[in-house]
């Protein structure tokens, strides 16, 4: 890392690329020994006159790095699937390189089939790579393959492509030779941009035997710019015969959520009576609570208390935050403002689409005489969810009205041999209607805009029962249809087991009844779950009508919170 500051700017960057056209972390086509940031997950979009290359990467430790790559060659009819990992062998010093090794096609068909060891260090404003690779990143080689030494076996290498999905264990670091690539980046002082310039032995014997263009060079370069916080745009000319451009955008799964941002909204504290909508009594603290809650994007469900008691239980549920402890800030808040003076503690059941989750227990914040952050923070309990039977007030949500939602959807199909891309983008009425009792029903329709699916011709052939594989007549007969029409019931059964029942159509090829049973212990990282439906095969258009076919299905779930 390097910061800069001067009188009219303070701009901090990275020396090191982020993602090489294969989506792994790289220079162009080789990789570096660099990784992302642990937890970074990053999708590349890459192409070239002769190759589109669509890849995702993620950050699964500090130390690992994966990706899945999809390519598609332009020269000829191919369509390929690819993983690779990387691992970290040494982390970089003052002295030392940072040094990895990795497998670029490891379950795959072998068409990147190469492994690599490769070390990077960064001096100044550069930053060198150099590597030793096996496969296609040998070339014709260098040397001989070192692991020789320890057996024979190292040196004899397949040659071809494999069956998709082989783990070709018997090609790992094998080869009569190696070859040497070396890349370098340098960072551009005050700009958002680096040179990149990389050597890559690789002679594309895959696309050159069935056409293309052999390579002029072993060199690349390219110029990468970051046009907007981690999204990345990189420019190349390759090998002397071929133009490049890559698009890389990356977000952190471990960075914290942003807050929500609060509405602003006139409280009920501000309201003259008259300015009260219809149904809410203007002298009762639940009611001015209850508007204000829902203003704010939260749903006051119940309250239970004794009218001259110290201590008040209120059931909350979240319709607008992002993360809980946001909404039960705004929640405490809210209830501090609202609530009579005799209630010195707080209790909050916290509701999580219609499961009680935990139960928040805490003083009234204006009891503790502005006392810390840290004070406030240390006095706060999580206990065991509770259950109000007969609560003192209650919140009537069943209006007897159908909310109607519009929002526009997508549905894709990715790497079909015949069409690598298919998509469909449809209108989607959707409503969710609470009843009495814990039940619901939900619905949608959905109506298409456009797609690509009429180019499906091929029929299914396979001899088990027809289930997913009848897509084409699903999406070519019912382009427009009912997506879910059923009856549904959730509730929780005791402090840590949860139960959901539903009947009706289900989603878009299955109607059908059933539910699952949740085992669920309080702050324990572990839950189990079992469910159990019987399925009816829908008609092709979506409509109400079913074919016959029907299913029992039953499934047994391990959960683990990391």
């Amino acid at each position: 890392m390097a910061l800069l500051a001067g009188p009219f700017f303070f701009i901090i960057f990275s020396f090191s690329t982020k993602a090489s056209d294969l989506g792994t972390t790289g220079i162009l086509d080789i990789p570096t020994a660099r990784m992302m940031q642990d937890g970074e997950l990053r999708a590349t979009i890459s192409t070239q006159d002769s190759v589109n290359i669509y890849s995702l990467n993620y950050q699964a430790t500090p130390w690992l790095e994966t990706t899945f790559r999809y390519s598609g060659f332009n020269d000829f009819f191919y369509y390929d699937r690819s993983y690779e990992a990387k691992v970290r062998l040494v982390k970089e010093t003052d002295l030392l390189p940072q040094i990895a090794i990795g497998i670029r096609d490891i379950g795959g068909t072998g068409v990147f089939g190469s492994e690599y060891l490769v070390g990077s260090k960064e001096i100044g404003f550069f930053d060198l790579s150099l590597g030793i690779g096996w496969g296609r990143l040998a070339g014709d080689g260098d040397f001989e393959n070192p692991l020789t030494t320890f057996s024979d076996k190292f040196s004899t290498r397949s040659q071809g492509v494999n069956e998709a999905g082989e783990f070709s264990l018997d090609d790992f670091y094998r080869g009569e030779k190696v070859g040497i690539f070396a890349g370098i980046t340098y960072s551009l002082p005050s700009y958002p941009a680096k040179i990149l310039a990389e050597y890559n032995p690789d002679k594309y014997l895959f696309k050159v035997r069935r056409g293309a263009e052999p390579p002029k060079s072993s060199y690349s370069f390219g110029v990468e710019i970051e046009i907007l916080e981690n999204l990345f745009l990189t420019g190349s000319y390759q090998n002397n015969n071929e133009f490049g451009l890559r698009l890389s955008a990356s977000l952190n799964t471990k960075e914290t959520s942003p807050k929500y941002q609060q509405k602003i909204y006139k409280s009920t504290l501000d309201m003259k009576e008259d300015e009260f909508p219809s149904g809410y009594n203007p002298s009762s603290w639940y009611d001015r609570l209850l508007l204000d809650m829902s203003k704010a994007g939260l749903f006051l469900i119940s309250a239970d208390y004794l009218p001259n008691g110290d201590s008040v239980t209120l059931e909350i549920a979240n319709g607008d935050y992002r993360s809980w402890p946001d909404a039960i800030s705004v929640a405490i808040r809210l209830a501090d403002l609202h609530l009579p003076k005799n209630f010195r503690s707080l209790d909050l059941i916290i509701n999580e689409e219609g499961y009680k989750m935990h139960t928040l227990q805490t003083l009234r914040p204006s009891n503790l005489h502005n006392a810390s952050a840290e004070v406030f923070t240390n006095q706060l309990d999580i206990l065991l969810p509770r259950n109000i039977k007969q609560p003192f007030r209650k919140t009537n949500f069943v209006k007897w009205k159908i909310p109607i939602d519009v929002g526009i959807q997508n549905r894709v199909q990715l790497m079909d041999p015949d069409e690598p891309l298919r998509y469909q983008l449809y209108a989607q009425l959707s409503s969710t209607v609470p009843l009495p009792n814990d039940f619901t029903v939900r619905s949608s329709y959905s109506i298409n805009i456009v797609n690509n699916f009429d180019t499906i011709v091929r029929e299914s052939d396979s001899v088990l029962p027809r289930v997913r594989s009848e897509m084409k007549k699903y999406y070519q007969q019912g382009e427009s249809g009912i997506e879910s029409l059923y009856l549904a019931y959730q509730k929780s059964l005791n402090h840590n087991s949860f139960i959901r029942l539903e009947a009706g159509i289900l989603e878009e090829m299955f109607s059908g009844i059933g539910g699952e049973v949740l085992f669920s212990p309080q702050k324990s990282r572990f839950a189990m779950g079992a469910s159990l439906h019987w399925a009816k095969k829908r008609d092709y258009d979506r409509k109400l009508k079913h074919l016959d076919y029907d299913a029992v299905t039953g499934f047994l779930s391990a959960f683990w919170a990391t």
